[in-house]
Parts: C-alpha cells; structure tokens; sequence
C-alpha cells in the first residue's frame, strides 16, 4: 500500500535502518494507545524523527498499521511447510495450522508478539475508519487465496474431497483462527494439547475422500 520506492519497513534493519525504527515504534504505540489512540506525532517522537519523515513514507496511520501487521505476521505460512511435522501431505498443513492455535507463549513473547493484537485492534478500527475496512479485506484476501490453494492442492492428491467447498472450508479456518484470537484477549483457558490435536485429526478426517487414510498427528518438539 506504501507509494515509496525505498525498500519496506518489514525488510532486513540494516537496509532500511529508518524503516525498521518506524516500524518498532509505530508497532508499541498502537499497541499501547489503540488505533484511534495513537498520534503520528507520538510514533514520530518514538522513532526520533519528524513528522515529516513518516508522511514521506506513508498516507497516514492506516499504511502504518498495514506495515506493522505484515511485518508481524511475515513468513506465517513459509513456517508452516517448513514445520518438521509437514510430510509433503498438502492437508497436514492444516493439521499443523490448528495444532499451533493451541500454543501457550510465555507472557515475554507475549509482551513482544503484537501481531494478534494489532489484528484485533485492526478489526475494532475497521468499524469507524473506511482505510483500515479496506486494508484488512486486502490481508484477509491475501489469507484466503493462501489457504485456498492449499486446500485445491490437497483436493488434487486425494487428501481433501473433491466435493468439499473450498471457500467453505477456508472460511470455517478463519473463524477458528480469529476465535482464537478472542480467547486470548479474555484469557479463557484452553483444551489439553493432545485432546485439541485429535479433534482437528477428527475434523480433518471428515474432509478426507473417501479412500484416503489420515495418519496420527506427529508429536511436537
């Protein structure tokens, strides 16, 4: 979304050294004072430069909160087929992707991991703020044509059926995603690893054709 040729805030710090402060500080402001709370003055002040450096790189807070989910959430599913459990099976990426809902980080990753609630407060601002509507129905599209090819990859090799629907079922990943998201604002606490990772087995076996076999999901490190 960023109308700039300089490289983009989520690159390496040392080829945007500017970029990466700008990020950092755009990243705890609205994680401190919110979306609507947050001041392109304060984000400035934070990253020790003018106001006008932030406006020759971004239109305003809504590129910035762009940036910082992307960078916050880079490389998600790269991850997720470099997962030592991922056998090639295109539909055990799923499998991975909703064991991983249930992971308990300790409360300094969580202190430093802000792209769930910047996520969040994304979707609070979207109600009132046109800019941010748009840009998250950019990344949830994103999102979706991922899983989506994904899951068509999985039809292809016999582990998906053919007659599920894909957007159905990218749809119900989503939801179950985003729930997640939810719990851990509130805390709620969360099924036993092993009993959640057979429910998504069952889950996943349901959508299976009807002569492919789902094995037991590896254990995790």
């Amino acid at each position: 979304m960023s109308a700039r040729p300089e490289p983009p805030v989520g690159s390496d710090d040392d080829d945007d050294p500017l970029g990466a402060r700008l990020l950092a500080a755009a990243t705890a402001e609205f994680a401190e004072r919110g979306y609507a709370g947050a001041r392109v003055a304060e984000i400035a002040r934070r990253a020790g430069v003018t106001t006008g450096a932030i406006y020759s790189r971004y239109r305003g807070k809504a590129e910035l909160l762009a940036e910082a989910i992307d960078a916050a959430t880079s490389g998600e599913f790269d991850d997720l087929f470099t997962d030592h459990r991922f056998s090639g099976r295109m539909e055990d990426i799923l499998r991975i992707a909703g064991s991983h809902l249930i992971d308990r980080r300790s409360e300094v990753e969580r202190s430093q991991a802000h792209g769930p609630g910047l996520l969040l407060e994304s979707f609070t601002a979207a109600r009132h703020e046109r800019d941010v509507a748009e840009l998250l129905r950019t990344r949830m599209g994103d999102r979706h044509e991922r899983l989506a090819q994904i899951i068509d990859a999985a039809k292809a090799e016999g582990g998906i059926d053919r007659r599920v629907d894909t957007t159905s079922l990218v749809t119900f990943c989503h939801a179950l995603g985003l729930g997640f998201l939810l719990l851990e604002v509130v805390d709620l606490p969360l099924p036993d690893r092993g009993a959640w990772e057979e429910l998504i087995g069952r889950l996943l076996a349901a959508t299976g054709a009807a002569d492919a076999t789902v094995p037991e999901m590896p254990a995790a490190p």
